[in-house]
């Protein structure tokens, strides 16, 4: 199944787990990276304009994107990366055979609940999916790294940028 029949969150999610056998874990390896330890000036944000759901394979795209973007200029030590954001719900798909005879082989819509394929996170309009903190050297390299990021989401988004605390003086 393609991304775009999971997108819009009808009903109840489907989230249990503990009752749910053969759930595929999420593909999301870290949700926090960068220098997890140092304080930084500025929080960017990538906020969600509309209310989505969002595959795991999508915010672990974005995630890997813009890293790489923010990486690539600051090295290890200059950012912190937080993806927000946890895929709780399972997404089932209902598979269907597409070959000659099929009509033999399978009930159509009869008992058609589905087996787990994925999954996805909700995401409410005004949510943060994914936070960069950065220093104010690196302002515009965070906005270029979410702009990347927020092209692997299927949901219209916005920047948003946040004074955490004043610079620190540098004692010479």
């Amino acid at each position: 199944m393609r991304g775009r029949n999971y997108r819009q969150p009808k009903g109840q999610p489907y989230t249990r787990g503990k009752y749910i056998h053969g759930t595929p874990p999420p593909k999301i390896s870290k949700f926090m990276m960068g220098d997890l330890k140092s304080k930084f000036e500025f929080r960017l944000s990538l906020v969600a304009q509309a209310p989505v759901q969002v595959r795991h394979n999508a915010l672990e795209a974005a995630r890997v994107a813009a890293n790489k973007v923010i990486f690539d200029a600051l090295g290890e030590t200059g950012y912190k990366i937080h993806l927000k954001v946890y895929p709780h719900v399972i997404l089932r798909e209902n598979r269907m055979i597409a070959t000659a005879g099929a009509d033999r082989l399978q009930e159509g819509m009869r008992r058609s609940f589905g087996k787990p394929s994925g999954r996805a996170a909700r995401i409410k309009t005004g949510q943060s999916i994914l936070d960069i903190y950065v220093n104010s050297n690196a302002v515009d390299t965070a906005k270029q790294a979410l702009r990347v990021g927020a092209t692997k989401l299927s949901v219209a988004t916005v920047i948003t940028q946040e004074t955490l605390a004043a610079p620190i003086p540098q004692v010479s």
